[in-house]
């Protein structure tokens, strides 16, 4: 293979990872919907504190949908709190500020992580997660 297919052939794969990336759903975050979540034993809640103007966030974002994309099986609920418009609740998680991802199973908190974009940090603290989900 050509030094020039290849290249083309990795952009395309990138492009395609990206359009996999942006078809994960952004679910607001919600008192209601949480309580609801956490009644579930069989599912976990991340709460993703995000921001769209940090670029932090969307680093995380990608590796979110990637670990989405990657392990289908694992009943993960991504919901969002909007940094700037939903302040008291920011406050409530003790999210000292955006980028901020707190992972729970029912009311436990598993994780709690500011501003980590390493996809294995993230990948390794929601597998063993899932491990403990029955």
């Amino acid at each position: 293979m050509s030094i020039l297919k290849y290249m083309l052939a990795m952009i395309s794969f990138t492009f395609a990872l990206n359009a996999v990336s942006a078809e994960v759903e952004k679910v607001p975050f919600t008192e209601e919907r949480f309580k609801a979540l956490q009644t579930q034993s069989d599912t976990l809640i991340l709460l993703d504190v995000h921001a769209e103007w940090c670029p932090t966030c969307a680093k995380q974002g990608e590796a979110l949908a990637e670990y989405q994309t990657e392990n289908p099986e694992v009943p993960l609920t991504i919901l969002n709190i909007d940094f700037d418009d939903q302040k008291e609740w920011v406050k409530h998680f003790k999210a000292p500020r955006q980028s901020t991802l707190i992972l729970y199973k029912g009311e436990d908190r598993l994780w709690f992580s500011v501003a980590e974009t390493r996809k294995e940090v993230i990948f390794d603290a929601l597998n063993e997660a899932a491990g403990q989900v029955q």
